[in-house]
């Protein structure tokens, strides 16, 4: 009985690493802000996240504490921002959408829940200003 040849492993092998290197997404934003969701009693999964813009409102990791205090934040993207900024942050993702998928465009409010309700109601009403009117709360499913 010959010994089973095994000088296509590597190529089997490598060819595997590269599919899995090229399909695998990376986490595109740094969370700054510590973000407990809330609970919800009906939740619905998003079908399409590429059509979904994030805001996440919560105070800063511990290692931004010392920097920015205990109080809660504005994290679009990987920086911090204020309520006045939700304008321009929603038109840059506006634009790198293609010109179909924009009326399609839902923005996800990721709030820890200990955030007073005044920030989430500012981030809405700027929302409302410049018409990104769907929007979604992401919450934790009652246990």
């Amino acid at each position: 009985m010959p010994a089973i040849s095994t000088s296509s492993l590597p190529d089997i092998v490598f060819m595997l690493l590269f599919f899995f290197m090229v399909t695998t997404s990376m986490r595109t934003t740094e969370n700054k802000v510590i973000v407990k969701l809330p609970e919800a009693s009906e939740i619905a999964k998003l079908e399409r996240k590429d059509l979904a813009s994030y805001i996440n409102i919560g105070p800063p990791t511990l290692q931004l504490q010392a920097q920015y205090g205990t109080d809660a934040r504005i994290q679009l993207n990987d920086s911090f921002k204020t309520v006045d900024d939700i304008r321009d942050f929603i038109a840059a993702e506006r634009d790198a959408m293609s010109e179909s998928d924009r009326q399609f465009m839902t923005v996800s409010i990721k709030a820890d829940e200990d955030v007073r309700m005044g920030i989430i109601t500012d981030v809405k009403q700027e929302l409302r200003r410049c018409s990104a009117l769907k929007i979604m709360y992401t919450a934790r499913k009652a246990e």
